[in-house]
């Protein structure tokens, strides 16, 4: 099987494992397994959406909370990607970035959102500045895991080059350090997602966090699996957007020219008198002795 046939049938896994739940889900919906009040099936989630959509209600709240989300993870990811960078190639730096970041990290989302709120009011500033604290760890964390794991002798060799230390950082360590870079913009986003989901529902009136919060409030239970449901499917686009990102960033990583260049030589062939079961080698015939030489009387 191919690379690409194996990643196509991984996809269809993939998909057929999410119809298998949509299946399941309007099975017990429409035999009554589940009240349609506490779990709506997949026919009402999709004509809530629908009529939200029909109302201007949806995607202008979808435009709102994609902006957020937008703005605060590009801030946070080159604020990751500066202080990871200063961390990773700084002992000095560390010390000095390393504690403050991980102290935001083990602080929830719930907890600072009050405090930016007294600090910043109630406009779209504390929202933002929750996703770019979200989405600047992720990112910090993984910049720093990756620096580091760059082969020092790479360097070594640029400084005995004569490389600069902005274009070592910018020829050697970048490049390095950029699977470790992507993979942490994911988490990021995963995170940013959450913070744009916990920032919306405190004093917004915008946003499908607003709209969450009002179906909550109006018990509509189809709307909050419609705003459920949304945040799903934003957070697979970004993940997978990101994958394409990643699939075409590290196109010098594939294997096939270094498989090819490395495969293993094919081993000699075995003469056939060695093989087993084969005549026996033909004995050459040893040559005639000297005879000794006489020493002289």
């Amino acid at each position: 099987m191919t690379r690409a046939s194996g990643r196509r049938t991984g996809g269809w896994r993939a998909w057929c494992s999410l119809g298998a739940v949509l299946v399941a889900w309007a099975a017990a919906s429409a035999t009554g397994a589940v009240d349609p009040r506490v779990l709506p099936g997949p026919v009402d989630v999709a004509r809530a959406a629908a009529d939200l959509v029909a109302t201007g209600t949806l995607l202008p709240a979808l435009a709102v909370s994609v902006g957020r989300l937008a703005a605060g993870a590009l801030l946070g990811t080159g604020a990751g990607l500066v202080l990871g960078l200063v961390a990773g190639l700084s002992p000095i730096g560390h010390d000095v970035v390393d504690r403050p970041l991980q102290a935001v990290r083990a602080v929830p989302f719930t907890a600072l959102t009050p405090l930016l709120v007294v600090w910043w009011g109630l406009g779209e500033t504390p929202k933002v500045l929750l996703v770019v604290l979200a989405s600047a760890v992720p990112v910090y964390v993984a910049t720093v895991t990756g620096a580091r794991g760059v082969d020092s002798r790479l360097r070594e060799v640029a400084a005995a080059q004569g490389v600069g230390r902005w274009v070592t950082v910018r020829r050697v360590v970048l490049p390095g350090a950029l699977p470790s870079v992507l993979a942490g913009v994911r988490l990021a986003l995963g995170t940013g997602w959450v913070a744009v989901i916990v920032a919306e529902q405190v004093a917004t009136d915008r946003g499908v966090g607003a709209l969450l919060t009002d179906a909550r409030t109006w018990a509509r239970t189809d709307v909050v699996l419609v705003c459920v449901a949304l945040y799903a499917v934003l957070g697979l686009v970004t993940d997978a957007l990101v994958r394409g990102v990643e699939h075409r960033a590290l196109r010098w990583r594939a294997p096939g020219p270094v498989a090819r260049a490395v495969a293993p030589t094919p081993a000699p062939a075995v003469p056939a008198s060695d093989a087993p079961g084969g005549p026996p080698p033909a004995r050459h015939p040893l040559p005639p002795a000297r005879p000794p030489t006489q020493e002289p009387a």
